[in-house]
């Protein structure tokens, strides 16, 4: 038995040497990373997108738009109110075929979401009609909404949802403009095109896991787990030689879909009773390398409300030893065997929750201790860059 195992690894490993992959799109640097692991398997990579606006991501194609400045995106919307022309989408749009054309074709083509490029859903198909083209696998990962997620956190399934402030508050539409188009007809469209035409999707975290899983489209290949470079991301074993030091990192356009205010509240308790304790930093739309210099003294990272699993920035922070505030919810818990509060400290939409979890710390400092080791374990365990590119070349070749 144990050599008919060895004979089938050895099968899929010969046929997934030195592969030429694209991956189309960056959230959070998950794409840089795995390339990182990719590449440290032997295979050709090349990221193809906008870096993720203010964050600056690096890739290799850069397609992000021009529309930056307060007077162009002025000038930008204007022609859209009166034209229905999407200027920056029709130019990221002849960035990213620009760009394709100057590549040559591949084994493995992976989207990170269903707008990859962030352009109109008409020229996202326009441009995917050439990607397929390049290569016989296209596969898409569910990594930020898609419309599977926006129907299930709109269809209230999830007990909190970064759709939450939106069906409390109407008016927050244009804040959640964004996410509500992929319930608009050109990009149910747009989604049914992509499962048409892609060997699978797969999702790199639980907030999109679940929505595939009540949806069971036959397409999903289930979840891997994002992507940490633990080589790059050195640990640094906490030291609390004075006050206690917590890290709230805001993108004020993310501030409702998160839960910030939450935080927010929260951070307003715990200073007013605990000053001599404490040291708050509170930062806002900080490009990534100016973000992660900046929470590198922290004890204590504040990430997201409104999830059942944590950001990539979090995940980050914890292969730093930081004790993380974010989602880890019991489905989430249960998949990964850890205990309530064990690798990160789970929170809920919640002021009142996260202030007696702050001030549970702030009495007990060796619980810092025992979270930052154990965070650290996790992401190495069920995070590490290589093992992840591995389990992504065994779905796209079964696939």
């Amino acid at each position: 038995m144990c050599f008919m195992l060895n004979i089938e690894f050895l099968k899929i490993t010969i046929v997934i040497l030195f592969m030429r992959i694209l991956l189309v799109g960056e959230y959070s640097r998950l794409h840089n990373s795995l390339k990182e692991g990719l590449q440290s398997l032997g295979h050709e990579v090349y990221i193809l997108a906008g870096g993720d606006g203010f964050k600056k991501y690096p890739v290799d194609i850069n397609i992000n738009h021009s529309y930056n400045t307060w007077f162009l995106r002025k000038f930008k919307a204007m022609i859209f109110r009166f034209t229905k022309i999407d200027l920056s989408g029709i130019e990221v749009y002849r960035k990213a075929v620009k760009g394709l054309d100057q590549l040559p074709d591949f084994d493995i083509v992976q989207l990170i979401n269903e707008t990859t490029i962030k352009s109109t859903a008409k020229l996202e198909v326009k441009f995917l009609d050439k990607v397929l083209k390049k290569t016989k696998k296209l596969f898409m990962l569910s990594c930020g909404v898609d419309y599977v997620c926006m129907k299930y956190m709109m269809e209230e399934v999830p007990r909190y949802s970064l759709m939450s402030a939106y069906i409390q508050n109407k008016s927050l539409y244009n804040t959640y403009r964004f996410q509500l188009q992929y319930l608009e007809k050109p990009f149910v469209a747009l989604h049914h095109y992509i499962l048409e035409n892609c060997k699978g999707v797969i999702t790199s975290d639980f907030d999109y896991h679940l929505p595939y899983l009540k949806y069971n489209s036959d397409k999903y290949l289930g979840l891997i787990p994002n992507p940490i470079n633990v080589d790059k991301i050195k640990y640094k074993p906490i030291e609390i030689s004075g006050k206690i030091k917590i890290f709230h990192g805001i993108n004020t356009s993310g501030v409702h879909k998160k839960g910030n205010k939450y935080f927010t509240e929260a951070l307003k308790l715990i200073s007013e009773k605990y000053a001599s304790k404490i040291e708050v930093q509170v930062t806002e739309d900080l490009p990534y390398n100016q973000y992660i210099n900046i929470y590198n003294n922290c004890h204590i990272l504040l990430d997201q409300v409104y999830g059942y699993d944590q950001g990539y920035n979090a995940l980050e922070a914890m292969a730093k030893g930081k004790v993380v505030f974010s989602g880890g919810e019991k489905e989430w818990e249960k998949y990964y065997n850890v205990e309530e509060d064990e690798v990160l400290i789970n929170v809920i939409p919640d002021a009142q929750q996260i202030f007696k979890k702050l001030e549970k710390l702030i009495l007990n400092p060796s619980l810092i201790y025992d979270i930052s080791k154990n965070a650290r374990n996790f992401i190495e365990k069920e995070h590490n860059y290589i093992k992840s590119a591995e389990k992504y070349l065994l779905k796209w070749n079964n696939a």
